[in-house]
């Protein structure tokens, strides 16, 4: 679970260096691009199955995953990198609240507290830790956690369902490839593709893919409530590496944020008596 959030971490750095050479949609493209290319190349190796009988279900996961996706690179390419991944990271209240009202889940006693305690973190981490300039970026941030909750509850359903872990990355990667390819070839920014550009794009595909493969064998193999809580380290490796590479620090009252966004995640997760994780995510 450290290493799937150190790569997460190490996605988000490419993702920043490459938006002062790529727009978000060439950003989301590659991402789905390379994505489909390492796992489709594993597909074939093992000669495994793509046709499903849940396709409706993988579209629907693929898509809130693409706008999740493109609200994601979007906000970090506007706001310090552990603003924008603590605002990404927010998709576990709002995934708990979906099953809570939605699905009408039972809770435990103290599940709303832990929401509402959540939200208040969200507020000390945007105010005033940004500028003016910066809301729309924390817009971004936030949305791509309103909008993420709902694909990891497709991805819930997919798991209900048995389809297997490869499947629904390769079927959300290639849903991004093709969202993200005609919203690129659209825009009047598409750039060439150099040797350091390359480079960025092939971080920033594979380190999600191999974030996702750790991630997974992390909540197979351990606890849940533990590989959740060190899934929050995310938050502090890019914290490090914004402050490593951009000079990027946060408040007093924005780590205070931090500290009740990731307390928030931890208990939302422990009172909801059927445990969802934060799966196959960035």
């Amino acid at each position: 679970m450290i290493a799937a959030s150190l790569l997460f971490a190490s996605m988000g750095v490419c993702v920043k260096l490459g938006s002062e050479q790529f727009s978000a949609a060439e950003l989301v493209f590659w991402r789905g691009f390379i994505a489909v290319l390492i796992i489709g190349g594993y597909i074939l190796v093992r000669r495994l199955p793509l046709a499903t009988p849940h396709l409706r279900v993988h579209i629907a996961r693929g898509l809130t995953g693409f706008v999740a996706l493109v609200m994601y690179f979007q906000a970090i390419s506007l706001i310090p990198l552990a603003v924008a991944v603590t605002l990404n990271y927010t998709s576990p209240l709002f995934l708990a609240l979906l099953l809570a009202k939605w699905v009408r889940e039972p809770v435990r006693r103290g599940f709303y507290g832990a929401l509402v305690a959540g939200f208040i973190g969200v507020v000390f981490l945007l105010r005033p830790t940004l500028g003016s300039e910066q809301w729309l970026g924390a817009v971004f941030g936030l949305g791509s956690g309103v909008i993420a909750s709902l694909a990891y509850l497709n991805v819930r359903r997919l798991g209900e369902l048995g389809e297997p872990e490869w499947r629904t990355v390769f079927y959300f990667s290639a849903l991004s490839a093709v969202g993200g390819l005609p919203w690129m070839l659209a825009g009047s920014s598409f750039r060439a593709v150099d040797l350091k550009g390359g480079l960025l794009l092939l971080g920033v595909g594979g380190f999600g893919v191999l974030a996702q493969l750790c991630m997974t064998a992390a909540y197979k193999r351990g606890q849940t409530l533990v590989s959740a809580s060190l899934a929050y380290s995310t938050v502090v490796f890019a914290s490090g590496f914004g402050i490593l590479f951009w000079g990027e620090t946060l408040t007093q009252s924005g780590w205070i944020g931090v500290i009740l966004i990731i307390t928030s995640g931890l208990l939302t997760t422990y009172y909801s008596r059927r445990t969802t994780i934060k799966a196959l995510a960035d």
